[in-house]
């Protein structure tokens, strides 16, 4: 009976553009999930406090990330059979007001057991929870239960372009941004960066927000690439 009723959601979900191409039809998350390791400041990535100028909503493309990663250990969950997944959560960054960005602002705990569970379908790696919470989540002035309650209803709230026919043609960055701006009214293209491989594979997209969590224009030297560059979208043998 489980079966046929998930039968039934995919068909539905397939008669709407892009829904079924773009997410996971049904997630699970692990009936254990690790506990994941702290998350310290290093000389590479070292503690800034810094007022916050604006924030940054990142999705990443799981296709492509599982392509390069699907064999690190802890993996196995994002990138399996039983959870695939389109595009995740890869985090609620705060940016600074020039170069830099606040990061590892206080000491932080380790992510509680239901908020991981609860935060595992959208971005579906327990240590990399711990590690946005860590680096970004402590230099807001949320709870960690605000931090990942406000960045997945962002993310839940998104809606995506059909990605199986985009990745059947060739694709300039501007074309993609469009596709994405289309699917979602009230997301501006100029709201909207594209970062890809050295290849050209779509790798993630990052969203602009102002202070008050609301789409903005993106501020020039940001990252992403060109609006006249390619974009290959990468999407599995399955």
């Amino acid at each position: 009976m489980r079966e046929s009723l998930f039968g039934v959601l995919a068909s539905v979900l397939s008669l709407l553009p892009g829904i079924a191409a773009a997410q996971a039809l049904s997630c699970v998350p692990p009936a254990r999930i690790q506990r994941p390791r702290p998350d310290l400041p290093s000389a590479d990535q070292p503690r800034r406090v810094l007022p916050i100028g604006s924030y940054t909503l990142a999705l990443t493309w799981n296709p492509g990330w599982c392509r390069a990663h699907a064999d690190e250990p802890g993996a196995r969950f994002q990138c399996g059979e039983t959870a695939r997944f389109g595009f995740t959560l890869h985090g609620l960054w705060p940016d600074g007001y020039g170069k830099d960005w606040p990061q590892y602002c206080t000491r932080a705990a380790i992510v509680p057991p239901p908020v991981l569970r609860s935060t595992m379908c959208s971005t579906p790696s327990a240590q990399l929870i711990q590690h946005e919470w860590a680096k970004h989540g402590t230099c807001t002035a949320m709870s960690v239960q605000q931090y990942f309650g406000r960045s997945t209803r962002m993310f839940r709230a998104l809606r995506f372009p059909d990605m199986a026919r985009l990745s059947r043609r060739a694709l300039t960055v501007a074309q993609f941004k469009d596709a994405f701006a289309a699917a979602n009214p009230g997301l501006p293209t100029d709201a909207i960066r594209v970062t890809t491989t050295r290849q050209d594979w779509l790798d993630e997209l990052w969203l602009c927000l102002d202070k008050s969590f609301r789409y903005e224009r993106c501020k020039p030297g940001t990252g992403g690439a060109p609006a006249s560059a390619l974009v290959k979208i990468w999407r599995g043998e399955r």
